[in-house]
């Protein structure tokens, strides 16, 4: 079989992993079973599960099988890792709408039809049936306290409180690997590299019952050049539901994204193949744009498919080349033309606050209907909608249409 392991590699996806000369050599030689855990904490999944949907699709487009994990039981605790507060409690009933909405973006990146066809789990199924005491006799007398206190995911919430609650999280994970691996024949886990504990949790857990095939991958997390986390715009997180976040302001994230980031981009979150990659991340200065139009469309058109993609497109092409149409600008209904223009910033998410939106346009970064305006008092009026609409522009390029 191909060398998936050695792909993945050479496009920059792999941080760590388990036991990997065991680990080359079974993908080489036979389909394997994998998962990849998502907590339904919202109904959409963002930008940082992106990363994990690309691994499992390059896996099963190999020959090699997904399960995809939704953590209906998990999420009713949360994952402490990277937090410093105990995340929303869901219903069951919150949490059944989430996973619902989370399989339909799932289907996107891997098949659930032919021989090696992804599997849809939920371990709300096995987690929400367990005895307390039998659990912790079979599973919690196998975990060391003072090993679990010294992974990453704890330390940083020791400071502020981490509950015993939350600590058990790992244990319901090291679980699921082991349930997964029994009942399914998985053999391998992969996750962010924020998640090296837990999935070492489960691989040892899987051996110290008896059996030595179980492996973990992390990939890379998706960083800017200054190692924060992609994906983090003014409205908040940038979702893979285009009633969260529209296609065409997903696109626009990408487009501008910087030029350090383009060849990490194009790697991860593309299956462009690797001469083209080359040839776009070999393009200097002004050209790099070119690269970063590519990008974004190819991406884009991954979540949201071609037609959109090619909407979005032309509406950029719109704002910053003056020709395309601009029906596909983000838009907000305003209830009448009356509106102060702070009022107008923070309706369509350009700031968050009242307050950053008059500091905005203190600082010059508001133009409307390409004028700029310095008035922190101006509003808006019927000489303000010629046309129909107003657009509203943040900096060079964060447009928004005002429709009545």
């Amino acid at each position: 079989m191909k060398d998936i392991i050695k792909e993945l590699e050479e496009r920059g996806y792999i941080e760590q992993l388990t036991h990997e000369k065991e680990m080359k050599e079974l993908f080489q030689k036979e389909s394997v079973r994998f998962y990849i855990g998502i907590d339904p904490t919202a109904d959409s999944m963002h930008i940082g599960h992106f990363v994990a949907l690309m691994v499992a699709a390059r896996l099963q487009k190999s020959g090699h099988r997904p399960i995809i994990l939704m953590g209906g039981g998990t999420a009713t605790i949360g994952d402490p890792s990277g937090r410093t507060d105990m995340r929303q409690m869901l219903t069951r009933e919150q949490l059944d709408h989430n996973v619902a909405c989370i399989k339909k973006q799932a289907e996107r990146f891997v098949s659930f039809e032919g021989e090696n066809a992804a599997i849809i789990v939920n371990n709300a199924d096995w987690l929400l049936e367990l005895n307390y005491i039998d659990f912790m006799k079979r599973i919690g007398t196998l975990f060391s306290v003072n090993r679990m206190l010294a992974a990453e995911c704890y330390k940083a919430r020791l400071e502020t409180g981490l509950t015993f609650f939350e600590m058990g999280y790992m244990l319901l994970q090291s679980y699921d690997f082991l349930y997964l691996h029994d009942n399914y024949d998985c053999k391998m886990q992969i996750g962010g590299n924020d998640q090296w504990s837990n999935i070492i949790g489960g691989v040892e857990l899987i051996r110290k019952v008896g059996s030595e095939d179980s492996y973990g991958l992390t990939f890379k997390l998706l960083t800017t050049a200054d190692g924060k986390k992609m994906g983090k715009t003014a409205k908040g997180a940038l979702w893979l539901n285009p009633d969260k976040t529209s296609p065409y302001e997903f696109y626009q994230y990408w487009r501008n994204i910087g030029d350090t980031e383009v060849e990490k981009v194009l790697k991860l979150l593309t299956f462009l193949p690797d001469e083209e990659v080359e040839k776009l991340v070999a393009l200097k200065d002004e050209k790099i744009n070119e690269a970063k139009k590519i990008a974004a469309y190819e991406i884009t058109k991954l979540i949201h498919g071609e037609e959109e993609a090619k909407k979005a497109e032309e509406t950029a092409k719109a704002l910053f080349e003056g020709n395309g149409n601009l029906d596909n600008m983000p838009t907000t209904k305003i209830e009448n033309k009356n509106i102060s223009l702070v009022d107008a910033i923070v309706a369509t998410g350009i700031a968050p606050s009242k307050g950053q939106a008059r500091k905005l346009i203190e600082q010059g970064g508001i133009t409307l209907n390409e004028e700029k305006i310095l008035d922190i008092n101006y509003n808006l009026s019927e000489k303000d909608f010629t046309e129909g609409h107003a657009i509203i522009k943040k900096g060079k390029k964060i447009y928004h249409k005002l429709e009545v």
